[in-house]
């Protein structure tokens, strides 16, 4: 559809990573794989928790939306893997779109999240008897509510502008889903007001949630390290490490990719950073969560033992 000079976008054309036939499906089979385990490892922490008693605490319930978060931030990843074996990597205008948001929603949302967690371990291991009376289950369930909300409201401004804008050409975006710069370089108007939105928000969200993650666990090692030498110090250092390296990763990322003015120059970068953040580091979480906490490695032991003696006692009829 023409208007003027201008040809309307109606579809965009993702690059990815320009392949071979052979290396393209031997980078599917790999990317395949480990998408596949992170959904495994994220469900089985989703389930774990829900089925085990022992895990139906307030540290817990907010993993478990921390693991919902991780599987939503993965919903790019399916298109990467087709445009591994496709020579046609197009999506519609209003998919782009669509992918985006949510992608954005969910990242949002997850930073808020990681922030409730960190109070979660400062009421817990500052306040250890208040705990019961100040982390209620109806606390809990406004703060996840809250943190949806929020991620709602932060980046619903800049969408709305930006889908308003005319997109005239070209629309290729040189990167593996539609990420929110790229989108935006399409459009044939003036961009900055929406550039100077969106960097007014990332850096709201970043900066307000690592300031209060990063003052909860001030708090929190100054505390530990009042703890004499023992189980006790160590047992607590456990509970909060697994969540430190989850939260140093994720906020590393997001703040060297979307925390500056002009993102034009960076897209080959964000790329390979993209990878890390939508791939890597969800297929880390259920490792650096599971493998650490002997809680949840006795559910999971327990849980397994069930399902053994149930499968035995099926074949046994």
């Amino acid at each position: 559809m023409e208007r003027g000079n201008w040809i309307l976008v109606t579809e965009i054309i993702l690059v990815g990573i320009p392949t071979t036939r052979a290396l393209g499906g031997l980078l599917f089979f790999i990317f395949s794989l480990v998408y596949l385990v992170t959904v495994l490892g994220n469900s089985l922490i989703i389930m774990l928790i829900l089925m085990d008693y022992r895990l139906h605490s307030p540290m817990y319930f907010f993993l478990r939306n921390l693991s919902c978060e991780v599987l939503t931030t993965t919903r790019a990843v399916p298109k990467m893997l087709a445009g591994f074996l496709s020579d046609r990597k197009n999506v519609s205008f209003g998919g782009c779109f669509t992918q985006s948001y949510f992608y954005f929603l969910s990242g949002c949302t997850e930073f808020i999240v990681f922030a409730v967690m960190s109070y979660d371990r400062y009421v817990a291991i500052c306040s250890p008897l208040q705990y019961p009376t100040i982390m209620t289950s109806s606390l809990c369930v406004r703060l996840v509510i809250l943190s949806w909300v929020g991620g709602f409201l932060l980046i619903l401004p800049s969408t709305v502008l930006k889908v308003g804008l005319p997109y005239c050409g070209p629309n290729v975006i040189d990167h593996f889903f539609c990420d929110s710069a790229p989108l935006l370089y399409l459009a044939c108007a003036d961009i900055h007001i929406i550039e100077l939105l969106d960097f007014l928000s990332s850096l709201v969200l970043l900066i307000s949630s690592l300031s209060l993650t990063v003052v909860s666990y001030v708090y929190v090692i100054s505390t530990i390290l009042k703890i004499p030498l023992g189980q006790g110090q160590r047992k607590a250092f456990a509970m909060c490490v697994s969540h430190f390296i989850v939260v140093s990763m994720g906020y590393g990322i997001s703040i060297f990719v979307y925390v500056h003015l002009s993102q034009k120059s960076s897209l080959h970068l964000n790329k390979i950073l993209f990878i890390l953040s939508s791939v890597l580091t969800p297929l880390l979480n259920p490792f650096i969560f599971g493998l650490r906490n002997e809680t949840m490695k006795d559910a999971l032991k327990d849980n397994l033992a069930k399902g053994w003696n149930f499968l035995k006692g099926m074949r046994s009829k």
